[in-house]
C-alpha cells in the first residue's frame, strides 16, 4: 500500500460570508428548522450527520475562521494512525498489541481503519476532559 496523504483544502471566508452563515444559524436554532438542498427543481432533505457537519462549517464561518477540511481514506498506516492520536507510533503499537485500538495485518504491515482511529481519538480526548475537570475540581477544593 502506498504511502496516502490525506487530501486538504483551506477555504478562506470574508465578512460577508460570516454574516450569511450568522443568519442561517439562526434560522437553524428552531429545532422544527430542516436544511435542505434544492438542485433542478427537487429539494431534499440534509440527513442528519451531514447537518451537523455543515452546522459545524457554518459556526466556524460566522466567526470568520479560517476552514480546513480534510479527507482521511478509510484505512490508514500506522504512522498516519499515531499523527491523527497525537501519540509516537511506538506508543500506537503498544495500544494495538494490548488490544486497546484494532488493527490488522496487509502483508507484514499493520493497518487501522479510520473510523477506529477516530473513536480512539474522541475517547483519549474525553478521557482528557474528564481527567482536566477533576484537576479543577480538587482545585476548587482546596479553597
Amino acid at each position: 500500500m502506498a504511502t496516502t496523504v490525506a487530501a486538504r483544502q483551506d477555504v478562506l471566508t470574508d465578512p460577508r460570508d460570516a454574516e450569511l452563515a450568522r443568519h442561517v444559524l439562526a434560522s437553524l436554532a428552531d429545532p422544527r428548522a430542516v436544511l435542505s438542498v434544492t438542485l433542478n427543481d427537487e429539494t431534499v432533505p440534509v440527513p442528519g450527520s451531514i447537518h451537523a457537519l455543515l452546522r459545524e462549517v457554518l459556526r466556524a464561518v460566522a466567526s470568520a475562521s479560517t476552514i480546513t477540511i480534510t479527507t482521511t481514506p478509510p484505512e490508514v498506516t500506522t504512522s498516519t494512525a499515531a499523527a491523527i492520536l497525537g501519540i509516537s507510533r511506538p506508543t500506537l503499537m503498544k495500544l494495538i498489541r494490548n488490544g486497546d485500538i484494532p488493527a490488522h495485518k496487509v502483508g507484514t504491515h499493520t493497518r487501522l481503519r479510520t473510523d477506529d482511529v477516530l473513536v480512539a481519538k474522541r475517547a483519549r480526548r474525553e478521557r482528557e476532559r474528564a481527567a482536566y475537570r477533576e484537576l479543577l475540581a480538587l482545585e476548587g477544593d482546596e479553597e
